[in-house]
This record gives structure tokens, C-alpha cells and sequence, in this order.
């Protein structure tokens, strides 16, 4: 994960350096005090599915996929705690457990992140007792190695998750690559795959998806490398991977984010050499707001309109793909693998990084690094589910390049699950709308007709204040509608019309489920360990007559979601 965020707005190619100093509005206010309540009786906006609608493609299970990096308390202190009261006999805590199969994740990438980038994936496996202590140069951390490929495929059996392995790119390469692929997938038989039966798996862990190597062209990177470098790297190590296993699904780094000089032109130079062996290019984006310490309007309802940045994001790379498809006069799309996405303050991270790099630049240093510290442990604020709840309707609305995504991360780093070492763990803000999405988007998404009002964003210029997307699986006669209503100041009805669903007029009639709104006067709102269910969504005041159509408010800043079936 880079310690950059992405933002197409006027920035320098370190945008996470500035800081936003306090905007006012028109009328002088600022984000503390800006009126989120009201009701706005009129509708003033429109959602609807024509007849005539086309899907967007059919809904991966990999989209609602997920990041466990060895960094911070991630893996220790957050799914690996042997001493906590719920630990099973792996050592890895019940409660989260619990809580990661509430989630609905499907997929989880493992084990990096700029951490894959000095790891030696043989260091994790065996008996622990014989595992040795490593130097993480990403975080500057001790690695004790507790935690490898085994543990975590036992884990993933236990949470119902696929894996999506990363392979070290940066102080390794090739053949770390197939040792490791030999090793996790391998029949027994030859060297490897063996060694893998005597630590307890017999049976092939049969990973599918593979990385190959972590944002390869960031500067913080461990052997970061040029588009060029990195090009005939990826080409040679995706060749040889698929000789030893055709099957195999495997994603290259993309830049680690829009601001990087070489965006946009790293994944054509990439994607162009090394096209016939590669099915996913890798996407990166980070938001938030960069007013929050001043709790500035203006960066508020920049933020709030992020899932435009992603929009754009997605259509550069899936530009990039196609002229490296063409170039190769090829018929396969290469996929976006949206394999980091979130909300992370990372201007803290950066306030930490710079302090850690002058207290280096004192002389030589020898105090042991520490062991799973406190790192981007940000708590969620009732905005940030909002902006997430926007960013997975945004992934939604482009499943038909977006083919997977990871949430980035998964426990206590950045995470939708907070953990406190031998005590509680518990939903963060940004939970429920992950979940909503995770376990009820089925079948094909649609991207509706919207008409609405539009508000100003310094970054975007005017865009839309409300965005949505719907999902429908004819065959369960099951769906899902999403909404957001990106405007910080004032609440918007909406009439919402799905009476062009397919199979509708042979359904007879459409039935409301679930609806709920997530919502806080305050969006500054927060969960915590003393206060866990602070934020959570709340019913939505809704009723959907037999064709599919209803009226519902949106309260600035807020996410809903309205299940139906027929």
C-alpha cells in the first residue's frame, strides 16, 4: 500500500504532503456546523430502471474481497491472538472471525502491500518454534514470523475466503515465485509440495489469483523498479507461473495511485509487454478529507464527491488496457483488480514517517524495532461510511472492468474491524454499508437513470448530488438498491422507479425487504470500544408499491439501501 492517496484535482505529485487549510462556504459555515437534518417533502431527484436497460455485467464474488497486510496490528493483535479468551487452537480469535463472516468478505489478499516487497514467504512456515525474526523495511518493524502461508490458508478455511497471494517482487523475483507456487499448489510428489504435506496441508491450496509484486514503481518500495524494469520482470515471472500452472488468474501492478508521474503510461508500457500472460492489472486509491483537522466545508464535500476520482481512475487504467490489447491484436480485456481501495488518513501516517525519518538522520541507531505496533489504526467517522458506501456503488457501476477489489484493510489497519488486544472487537462506521453490498448484490448490476440536483466541489467542479446502483438476480427474483446523497448541506428526495427490471412483468409484483439509512446529524460521529453501535443504520421510512416505485429523503450525508424481491 503506498503512503500516498490518489486525487485528480490541481496537486503536486505528493498531494499527501498538503494540507487543506479551512474553506468557507457562501454563507461562512464549516463542516461542524453544517445542517444535515431536514426534509426536503418535494422530490427533487429520480432513480430509475428502463425497460430497455442494459446490465453492466454480472456482479463478481471478488468484488466484495478484502487486505490482511503484516502491518500494525492487522494480523497480530487483530485475526492472530493466541492468548485472547476466544483464541482457538490455531490462535486465531473467534470474535473476529465472527465478525469477518458478517462482513460477507469473499477474497483476501495476503500478505502485502509494501511488506511482501522483503519477505521471505519461507520464513512462515514449519514449526513456529524454529521460525526466525526479520526486519520489515516497509514498516519498520520486527517480524517474528508466526503468522505464514499455512496459518493463513487455515484461517482463510475457517473465514470462507479465497486468497489472493502476493509474491515478492522487489528483493526476489522469479524463482521465489515458483517455489512458492509448487509449494501452496503442488500434488505431492516433488520437493515443495511435499514440505507443504510434512507442515499439515496435504491437499493443494489451490490459489488462484496471484500478485506480482506491490506497486513496483513507488519510490518507497523495496526494489522498486521503471515501467520498463518492471515490465520484462512481470513478463518473464507471468510466463513461467503459467507454464507451471495454466489456470492460474494473475494481476500486475498498476501505479501506486493518479498522482504518480508515469499513471496512466506504466500500465501501457506494462500491460503492452507482458499482455499474453496477465488477466488483472492492479488499482490503488486511498481518499480523505484533507479539512479534517480544521473540519473545513469545502474539503468536506470534496470528499464526500471522491467516488468521481474513482470514476476517472478506472476509466484511465481500462483505457490503458485496451490500447495494450490492441497493440497486441489480442481479444481478451486485461481486469481491473481494484485490490486497495478505502478511506485512509494517511496524512498521519505521513506526520509519523517524517519523524521516524529524522530521528534516523541523528546517526546510526540499534533499538530492536518494535513488534506489531499501533499503525493507521484511524477510527471511522458516520461521513467516511458514507464515502465508502459511495465507493463501493461506484465499483458496482463498473463491474464490468472492475472484476475484483479489495477493501483495504481488513482489522484494526485502516480496517471496518477494530480489535483491542484481550478485549472486545467491533464494527467501525464503514462496516454496514460493505456488508449491505457484500452479502445482497447478486445476479446483474444496472446503473440507473438518475436525474439530480448538483452541488459544487472545488476538486470536481459541479457533480451529482445523489448516485445509485442496482442489482437483480432474476433467477432468486432478489435485488438490491444503493444510494448515496453526496451533498453536504441539504437533504433530496428521491422518487425511485424499477419497474424495468427483467422479468418483471412475469413477476407480477415487486416486495419491499430491508431498508435502512446510515445517517448522523454529527457526521463526525464515531464507534468505539465503549460505544460500538454509535453509528449503524437505522429502518428507512420507505413503501414500494406492487410496480417497483417509492419515494424516499436523504438526509445530507447519507447512504441507503432498500432489498426487495418478487
Amino acid at each position: 500500500m503506498t503512503t500516498h492517496n490518489s486525487q485528480y484535482s490541481a496537486e503536486t505529485a505528493h498531494p499527501d504532503k498538503q494540507e487543506s487549510s479551512p474553506a468557507p462556504t457562501a454563507a461562512g459555515t464549516t463542516a461542524s456546523n453544517v445542517s444535515t437534518t431536514g426534509n426536503a417533502t418535494t422530490p427533487d431527484a429520480s432513480i430509475a430502471l428502463n425497460a430497455d436497460a442494459t446490465p453492466v455485467a454480472d456482479v463478481p464474488p471478488r468484488l466484495f474481497g478484502s487486505f490482511v497486510e503484516h502491518l500494525g496490528r492487522c494480523v497480530y493483535g487483530g485475526i492472530y491472538e493466541p492468548s485472547h479468551p476466544t483464541a482457538d487452537e490455531n490462535g486465531f480469535r473467534q470474535d473476529v472471525l465472527d465478525l469477518v463472516k458478517e462482513l460477507g468478505v469473499t477474497c483476501v489478499r495476503y500478505p502485502g502491500g509494501n511488506f511482501v516487497s522483503n519477505y521471505n514467504w519461507e520464513d512462515g512456515i514449519g514449526p513456529r518454534e524454529n521460525r526466525p525474526m526479520r526486519r520489515d523495511l516497509a514498516w519498520h518493524c520486527t517480524e517474528t514470523n508466526e503468522m505464514g502461508i499455512d496459518d493463513f490458508y487455515r484461517w482463510s478455511q475457517k473465514a470462507g475466503t479465497e486468497i489472493m497471494l502476493a509474491v515478492n517482487m522487489g528483493t526476489r523475483g522469479l524463482k521465489a515465485a515458483l517455489d512458492e507456487l509448487e509449494y501452496v499448489n503442488g500434488a505431492p510428489g516433488t520437493a515443495w509440495a511435499d514440505q507443504r504435506v510434512a507442515n499439515g496441508i496435504e491437499e493443494p491450496m489451490d490459489i488462484k489469483m496471484w500478485c506480482i509484486g506491490n506497486e513496483m514503481d513507488g519510490p518507497w518500495q523495496v526494489g522498486h523498479m521503471s515501467p520498463e524494469e518492471y515490465a520484462g520482470a512481470v513478463d518473464k515471472v507471468a510466463h513461467a507461473m503459467k507454464l507451471a500452472e495454466s489456470g492460474l488468474e494473475l494481476v500486475a501492478c498498476g501505479s501506486s495511485g493518479a498522482y504518480m508521474p508515469t499513471f496512466g503510461t506504466w500500465e501501457k508500457t506494462v500491460l503492452t509487454k507482458a499482455y499474453e500472460n496477465l488477466d488483472f492489472v492492479s488499482c490503488h486509491a486511498y481518499y480523505f478529507d484533507r479539512g479534517h483537522k480544521t473540519r473545513a466545508a469545502a474539503s468536506m464535500q470534496d470528499f464526500l464527491a471522491s467516488s468521481e476520482d474513482m470514476t476517472k481512475f478506472i476509466a484511465t487504467v481500462s483505457d490503458a488496457a485496451d490500447q495494450a490489447r490492441e497493440a497486441n491484436n489480442g481479444t481478451k480485456d486485461i481486469a481491473l483488480s481494484f485490490d486497495e481501495w478505502g478511506v485512509w488518513y494517511s496524512d498521519k501516517w505521513n506526520e509519523q514517517e517524517d519523524q521516524w525519518k529524522a530521528e534516523a538522520a541523528q546517526g546510526l541507531h540499534h533499538e530492536p524495532w518494535p513488534k506489531s505496533p499501533h499503525l493507521l489504526e484511524d477510527i471511522y467517522t458516520a461521513a467516511d461510511a458514507v464515502v465508502e458506501g459511495s465507493l463501493m456503488i461506484t465499483l458496482l457501476k463498473h463491474c464490468d472492468r472492475v472484476r475484483s477489489a479489495s477493501r483495504a484493510q481488513l482489522v484494526n489497519v485502516i480496517a471496518p474491524i477494530m480489535a483491542e488486544e484481550h478485549g472486545p472487537a467491533w464494527r467501525q462506521t464503514t462496516f454496514y454499508p460493505f456488508a449491505e453490498a457484500a452479502l445482497h448484490a447478486r445476479g446483474q448490476a444496472y446503473a440507473p437513470a438518475i436525474s439530480s440536483p448538483t452541488i459544487h466541489t472545488e476538486a470536481y467542479g459541479d457533480v451529482p448530488a445523489i448516485d445509485a446502483v442496482v442489482t437483480w438476480d432474476e433467477q432468486a427474483r432478489t435485488g438490491l438498491l444503493l444510494a448515496v446523497n453526496r451533498d453536504a448541506n441539504t437533504p433530496h428526495t428521491l422518487t425511485i422507479d424499477l419497474s424495468g427490471l427483467p422479468g418483471l412483468p412475469g413477476l407480477g409484483t415487486l416486495a419491499l425487504g430491508k431498508a435502512q439509512l446510515l445517517h448522523e446529524d454529527d457526521p463526525y460521529r464515531t464507534n468505539t470500544a465503549e460505544a460500538p453501535e454509535a453509528v449503524t443504520p437505522q429502518p428507512l421510512d420507505i413503501a414500494m408499491n406492487a410496480t417497483g416505485t417509492c419515494t424516499a429523503t436523504l438526509p445530507a450525508i447519507s447512504w441507503i439501501s432498500v432489498e426487495f424481491h418478487g
